[in-house]
């Protein structure tokens, strides 16, 4: 544990983690009265960030009684001391870099205030904001980014799925010869050094052959991947997009992550197999997270809600127009996509409009996933009922949110958290397959 020290908190990690407060173990946590009233500016609203700030503000009104500022509150039992950080001058180094007295540089001098106020303990400032962090070592004030829930290793989503090499030929033969796969404990036997986790795909190779398989933990068995038909007009172009559709269309799993770079299909995949499975699930649900632009809020576009948030969801369109791309005009295939859209059995939407919501035989795909935080994922998985599947889909190189990187981002979290377990499958597609234009920027720009 180190020594104890004095943690002070900027408002975007309370708005990150409402539950933040109980993750400082035995330290002292300050929180600047500047915070408290920049979280009155986010009470109000139907956001995740809006819900955040009213659950902090709830804790911290159980939490405390008393005199805050000179006594504090207690924590909890092995934890440390809250307090309010009310007042004081406007510290003078911090004016002197920054005469602006905005709710960032007030924070800074609070941090550089209790610093000084209590020189027996190290003062570290939190904030998720690295323009704040930057400022703050600018000052000579020590500062951390808040770490509680972020993913150590993000190899997985820079690599496509294993190949493992050396394996017997006649092995590979004997998975081919079984349809319905081979023991996966004969697996394990033979190939004590490959460790195969729940729904794990890979390929494995011989000097002769090799062969894409998938351990299949509701049969026990690694078991051959095979190509199958296309899904709505839209047929894997490659090993990875195959182990893709190899998961989605298992309805024995029930939580899908897709990750890659853009233009690797992540979406289409997703939407295709949903088209196929339609016949098993009431409605299929595609939703994306909305990122304001330019620091503006979506209020400033025209028109109601829903034609505000049009143009967010056009690429969710323009995937669902692919698709209906592959059939000629007036096909059933086609009718049948236009009939599930009038019975409100095939929905757009922005993600805003269906927290709250039960999702009971569903087919979910959350698009653009990493935009959201590891609270974010929770609230939404945990609003699935009986006979949903939920798939998130996103790229955790490109986060529009200010507050969330590769490490600390919902889809990497949930990744990282659910591995192994055998309702839950991830690929991470690397190929792009857009157009060869699309793949070379992705890879050089």
């Amino acid at each position: 544990m180190g020594m104890k020290k004095n943690f002070v908190l900027d408002t975007n990690v309370m708005l990150h983690d409402f539950n933040c407060l109980s993750n400082f173990q035995e330290n002292d946590v300050y929180i600047p009265i500047t915070a408290l009233v920049e979280l009155d500016r986010f009470k109000k609203g139907s956001e995740q960030i809006n819900y955040n700030a009213r659950e902090i503000v709830r804790e911290l009104d159980a939490l405390t009684s008393g005199d805050l500022h000179l006594k504090g509150a207690s924590l909890g039992k092995g934890k440390g001391t809250l307090y309010v950080k009310t007042g004081g001058e406007y510290h003078a180094k911090v004016a002197a870099s920054f005469p602006a007295r905005i709710p960032d540089h007030l924070i800074l001098s609070c941090a550089m205030t209790v610093s000084e106020e209590r020189p027996q303990m190290r003062t570290v400032l939190v904030s998720k904001d690295i323009n704040m962090r930057m400022k703050a070592r600018a000052l000579g004030i020590a500062v951390e980014d808040y770490i509680t829930d972020k993913v150590r290793d993000v190899d997985i989503f820079e690599k496509a799925q294993e190949t493992y090499t050396g394996i017997d030929s006649a092995f590979i033969d004997r998975i081919y010869k079984n349809p319905e796969g081979v023991p996966a404990d004969d697996f394990k036997a033979s190939y004590p050094r490959i460790t195969l986790l729940a729904n794990d795909c890979c390929v494995l190779e011989s000097e002769r052959n090799s062969v894409p398989v998938r351990y299949n933990p509701f049969t026990g068995t690694v078991k051959k991947i095979e190509k199958g038909v296309p899904n709505y007009g839209i047929q894997a172009r490659n090993t990875e997009q195959k182990f893709a559709l190899e998961i989605l269309n298992d309805p024995n799993i029930k939580l899908v992550g897709i990750t890659g770079k853009a233009g690797t299909g992540k979406t289409l995949l997703a939407l295709a197999s949903a088209l196929k499975q339609a016949g098993r699930y009431k409605q299929v649900l595609l939703a994306r997270p909305i990122v304001a632009m330019a620091n503006k809020d979506i209020g400033f576009l025209p028109g109601n809600e829903k034609e505000k948030v049009a143009p967010y969801m056009q690429p969710l369109f323009d995937n669902l127009n692919v698709i209906k791309a592959r059939f000629p005009a007036g096909s059933s295939e086609i009718r049948a996509i236009d009939g599930m859209q009038k019975e409100n059995r095939l929905v757009i939407e922005a993600l805003a409009f269906i927290r709250g919501r039960s999702l009971a035989e569903t087919f979910c795909i959350v698009d653009e996933a990493q935009n959201l935080t590891p609270h974010e994922i929770k609230t939404i998985i945990t609003r699935t009922g009986e006979g949903t599947k939920m798939v998130f889909t996103g790229d955790i190189q490109q986060i529009d949110s200010p507050y969330l990187d590769m490490q600390s981002n919902g889809l990497a979290y949930m990744v990282d958290r659910m591995k192994g377990q055998k309702l839950f499958a991830h690929i991470n597609l690397v190929k792009g397959e857009r157009s060869k234009l699309a793949e070379l920027a992705a890879d050089l720009l």
